[in-house]
């Protein structure tokens, strides 16, 4: 059997062959798009390159006594297996058969020998169900017969990353499963490249298709490392409905004289120009419609463009949406008098909408609409000035900005991204919301009426009617789900607790302290509280806050997560400058359990009033956040013994899982008495990757998808199973990216905490993905295999 194929050779149906790149580009080139040429390096080639070099059993030798939880070891075993395979001879037969295509590809390309990409494509690789795509080797700007053949070696050596390894040995895969192909193409020099998705990734409206877009190469926007440009696309008229330039500072290029990529710093013009012409967008979107229609499903799509020509270099299914698609009008063009009169209705609405004045765009980060005065306020200090109902511009928000927040009908910040507070806290008070507008304080004018689109992430001048009443058709209630993972809720305010409670909800995943505190007490620092000698209004207050949602919730859990102190968001409140150190890292600064260890006199406070509470409504339970070792929580076990409330029937003590370090200590948390542990997505995703979630710039980085991230939370929920303790999570991914639904019920998790507006769809996800759990055990136990 020979070991290569051409792109033309392949389809979808060969991805045991080919693997999951290989088999979408010969999928791609089958149909006609515009795919830089090559072939493949099928899974035979490393296949017959093992049996060769007799290196099966002396790898599956060194994986069968993998430790994965020694760290030191995995890397070193890793190091061993990778040296392994670039030491070893190809068969001169197979080194002979590569050489031949890359001669084949020249005489293609002209005769020379063309530089081309060399890339990993695993046979589970770029699946729908994948989560692992990219965590192979890839090859740039390769010529030559012997370069090929190393960058060949060095893609299948990338199977034995630690990264892989920890995936292969937890999937259980034996060797002969473990196949990898990979995939020789032509390079595209490109002038300007992006990724295209034929889906809306944050809305998950089928509606849209957003395309990004940077100067040069397209490594820059894959990596992150740039913001890119970003265009909105309507699918049905292919109208370019939103074109957002990015901060583009450099380009990636090729160096002709080393053959390698570099960083071009960019002129501040250029940097900030738009990358892609109106033609050239809509000729994207209309590649990016014929895949989609090609595959029968969303696509996530890699591009360049080189001389005036568009390649399509990458495709892969999108796996982050929810199981029923968005009501989509049709694409397909209508005729005659009908396709004439629906042309006429619409015509008033997109003249309408061209008549908006848009004063200001960002990132559409909580959805709906409101109309109101604009109230641009610099600190929460100014918030007397807001009234009820205006709609709150801000540089950005923080905690001591709730009580201001509360009054708005919508939040517009200059800075921040799909994590930031003004996100998060917007969508659990259910107020639109637009973030990264970069500008918003100095363009929108203080009193000025506008609308604020927290669908479409744009403010418009004076009163605009967005989305007209549409009576809506009688339909039949959809039937509540009964899931065996439990679905809360993170709440944010007592005003919501009642109808909140009446929704199918198993109870409170996340009641943050500060929310309450603050609400209860206005901007005041408490610790300014305990030096006036009111320690007894601090703890009243904070009781009769909490009891307003502990009731209507009971007796379903209601978990509190004490004060989470960041001292740049409290160094504002009214006596904040004495009590707040100033810290160059706040975010991983004087917060969390070593605070209460060290200063434990508030936190003896908030045990005092959550005492008083559970006399009356013992389904409160106490979460400590942001903990880092075993010793602090110790320290701050004590604390909670001595208040009496771990001798109260049913106290349950949790913690948080936010930084990484508490994988290694769940054991010994379970040992100590915790109850439970909880998944603080934000923070555990921001920690994993190195990222501050409140930084613009760093936006495209801070994703909770990062396949390290959804390791490190797979890990955490494996060891609270092995030691017999529930996991939750409670961090803001499941509401955002529906998907992380399914990973985490697979995982085995107990239960999901997402915001209000994510009720329903979540209980649907869960029920959907535990139904197919079933199926497919059914399946496995029949000997049904798929």
């Amino acid at each position: 059997m020979s070991c290569i194929a051409w792109f033309e050779e392949l389809d979808r149906e060969d991805v045991a062959r080919a693997g999951g790149k290989g088999a979408n580009l010969g999928e791609l080139t089958k149909a006609g798009l515009p795919v830089p040429q090559g072939f493949v390096v099928t899974t035979e080639a490393w296949r017959r390159f093992l049996e060769a070099s007799e290196l099966a059993t002396r790898i599956d030798d060194r994986l069968e006594g993998l430790d994965l939880d020694d760290d030191a070891a995995l890397e070193e075993q890793a190091r061993e297996l990778r040296e392994l395979v670039k030491k070893a001879s190809l068969p001169k037969g197979l080194h002979d058969e590569i050489a031949a295509a890359y001669r084949e590809l020249a005489s293609r390309d002209g005769g020379a020998e063309p530089q081309v990409a060399v890339r990993s494509s695993a046979t589970a690789e770029d699946a729908s169900a994948a989560s692992f795509a990219g965590m192979f080797r890839t090859f740039l700007n390769i010529r030559g017969e012997e370069e090929l053949v190393r960058a060949v070696k060095g893609c299948w050596a990338s199977l034995f990353t630690p990264r892989a390894l920890f995936y292969w040995k937890r999937k259980g895969t034996e060797g002969q499963e473990r196949a990898i192909a990979v995939v020789v193409q032509e390079m595209v020099e490109a002038e300007k490249a992006g990724v295209m998705f034929t889906v809306d990734p944050a809305t998950s409206d089928r509606r849209r298709i957003v395309i990004e877009s940077a100067w040069g190469l397209g490594e820059s926007v894959v990596s992150g490392e740039v913001e890119p440009d970003r265009y909105v696309v309507d699918k049905r008229t292919l109208e370019i409905r939103e074109r957002h330039p990015g901060h583009k500072g450099f380009e990636m290029v090729l160096d002709e004289d080393t053959g390698e990529n570099r960083r071009h710093d960019l002129p501040p013009d250029r940097g900030a120009s738009l990358t892609l012409e109106d033609a050239e967008v809509r000729e994207l979107a209309e590649l990016a419609v014929r895949t989609e229609d090609h595959y029968g499903a969303p696509q996530d799509m890699e591009f360049a463009v080189a001389g005036g020509s568009i390649y399509v270099v990458q495709t892969r299914p999108v796996t982050t949406l929810p199981e029923a698609p968005r009501e989509e009008a049709p694409r397909e063009e209508a005729h005659g008098e009908e396709a004439h009169g629906e042309e006429e209705k619409s015509r008033p609405a997109e003249e309408a909408k061209a008549e908006r004045e848009v004063l200001a765009k960002g990132l559409a980060a909580s959805p709906g609409f409101a109309t109101g005065r604009i109230r641009v306020l610099h600190s929460p200090k100014e918030g007397q000035r807001l009234q009820s109902g205006e709609i709150l511009v801000a540089p950005m928000t923080t905690p001591d900005w709730v009580p201001v927040m509360k009054r708005a009908s919508a939040i517009v910040t200059d800075r921040g991204g799909m994590t930031s507070h003004a996100a998060i806290v917007s969508r659990e008070m259910g107020l639109p919301c637009i973030v990264g507008t970069r500008e918003g304080t100095e363009v929108l004018e203080d009193g000025e009426t506008a609308t604020a689109d927290g669908d479409e992430g744009v403010v418009y001048r004076g009163e605009v009617e967005l989305r007209p009443p549409v009576k809506a058709a009688p339909t039949a209630r959809r039937a509540a789900q009964v899931t065996a993972t439990r679905l809360y809720v993170n709440l944010a305010q007592t005003e919501r607790a009642e109808e909140i409670a009446a929704r199918d909800v198993d109870g409170v995943g996340l009641l943050r302290a500060e929310f309450l505190i603050l609400d209860a007490l206005g901007n005041v620092h408490p610790r300014l509280l305990l030096d006036r000698g009111r320690s007894s209004d601090f703890v009243d207050k904070l009781a009769a806050s909490l009891e307003e949602i502990a009731g209507p919730f009971h007796p379903r859990p209601v978990t509190y997560r004490s004060m989470d102190f960041r001292t740049n968001e409290f160094r504002g409140l009214e006596g904040g400058e004495e009590f707040e150190p100033e810290e160059e890292n706040p975010m991983i600064g004087y917060r969390g359990c070593f605070r209460y260890v060290n200063e434990p006199e508030l936190f003896r406070l908030e045990l005092e009033a959550l005492g008083r509470v559970r006399e009356r409504f013992p389904n409160v339970r106490l979460m400590i956040p942001f903990v880092r070792t075993a010793w602090e929580l110790a320290a701050c076990k004590r604390i909670v013994d001595e208040s009496g409330l771990a001798k109260r029937k049913g106290f349950e003590l949790w913690v948080m899982a936010e930084v990484p370090s508490v994988a290694y200590w769940i054991p010994t948390y379970a040992e100590a008495g915790i109850a439970g542990v909880s998944i603080g997505s934000n923070d555990l995703t921001q920690l994993m990757l190195g990222v501050d979630r409140d930084s613009e710039e760093l936006r495209e980085l801070n994703d909770p998808r990062d396949p390290s991230v959804v390791d490190a939370i797979r890990t955490i929920i494996r060891r609270c199973l092995e030691a017999g303790i529930p996991s939750s999570i409670c961090g803001q991914a499941p509401s955002v990216y529906p998907d992380y639904a399914e990973m985490l019920v697979r995982a085995g998790i107990d239960s999901i905490s997402v915001n209000p507006d994510a009720i329903d769809r979540t209980r649907q996800h869960i029920a959907a993905a535990e139904r197919r759990l079933l199926l497919e055990a059914a399946r496995s136990e029949r000997g049904i295999v798929r």
